[in-house]
């Protein structure tokens, strides 16, 4: 008897803010080990419970600080865009330290930061030494990780749905059932929650009744998935106050230029099209072909069994 296959979305869920209250993130990670945590290295029971989570086998993420757009206390270590290349490395270097097990990193809050094309750029070169990926949590819409990420060894993927933007429970559900619409109509989806305790409740109710066409994945699963970039172009340099903001450098800055010595003279069609000729007579792709079907009607045909 044949049977139709089922082609199964994919939805990868991610509970950031670990390390502050292992009292509600142990009931995360009793849940099924496909869900994955996001670690603030900063928090006191950081190494405690990516420990935990990693032998319970759930994927571990580093949930990294980055400046917010909105004025407010930043905490330690918070990537900002004016920081040198050094200063980011150091935070990742320690960060990498304070989160045994992570695969991978996502931002916490960080709109100023990830809308920053020079800000990722050193994000990723940084990323890149420690062969992990970055999951973009979309805190705004013109991110700019993709196209920091260009050229790196770095794999972006990006969040799709917050799911406890309340901490009701039924605008949890509402959320949830987005994801899975969107991991069947596209695919895959990426859903990011915290350990509230009403996110915990509702998690506990639905991941173990999803729809037989939706399957549970890790989020480093879906780094060869299709990404689509919409963001715009934000090559604004960062400022720091009190400092003049540093311009590009142009590479052409001191270079005299060769004037010629007598008037050039006009070219006309017909010697513009007669190099053009002769140099499209003279390439190797075109002897390549005109060797090809010289040799066409000289093959004898072989026997196929």
């Amino acid at each position: 008897m044949l049977t139709t296959p089922v082609y199964a979305g994919k939805l990868a869920i991610v509970i950031d803010d670990f390390g502050y209250r292992p009292a509600q993130e142990n009931k995360v990670i009793a849940l099924p080990a496909n869900i994955s945590v996001a670690v603030l290295p900063n928090a006191p029971h950081a190494r405690e419970m990516a420990t935990k989570a990693h032998n319970a086998g759930h994927e571990v993420l580093i949930h990294l600080p980055m400046a917010p757009l909105s004025k407010q206390p930043l905490e330690k270590d918070t990537l900002r865009p004016d920081m040198s290349s050094g200063e980011i490395e150091r935070i990742i270097r320690e960060a990498v330290n304070d989160v045994p097990y992570a695969v991978g990193l996502n931002n916490h809050m960080g709109s100023a930061m990830t809308s920053s094309l020079f800000g990722m750029q050193k994000v990723m070169q940084a990323l890149g030494q420690y062969n992990l990926y970055f999951l973009d949590s979309m805190t705004i819409g013109n991110s700019q990780s993709m196209r920091a990420a260009a050229g790196t060894n770095v794999k972006v993927i990006k969040r799709k749905v917050f799911l406890d933007d309340t901490q009701n429970e039924a605008d949890i559900r509402f959320q949830f059932n987005r994801a899975v619409d969107l991991a069947r109509r596209n695919g895959s989806a990426i859903a990011i929650g915290h350990p509230h305790p009403a996110t915990v409740r509702v998690l506990q109710q639905m991941v173990y009744n999803l729809p037989a066409d939706i399957t549970l994945v890790r989020p480093s699963s879906l780094l060869n998935e299709p990404q689509v970039d919409t963001s715009r172009p934000n090559n604004t340099q960062p400022t720091i106050p009190g400092k003049p903001a540093e311009q590009p450098r142009n590479p052409f800055k001191g270079v005299n230029l060769c004037k010629p010595k007598q008037p050039l003279q006009p070219v006309y069609a017909t010697t513009f099209f007669t190099v053009l000729s002769e140099s499209i007579s003279q390439s190797q792709l075109l002897k390549y072909m005109q060797h090809q079907w010289q040799g066409w009607g000289n093959t004898k045909p072989t026997n196929q069994s």
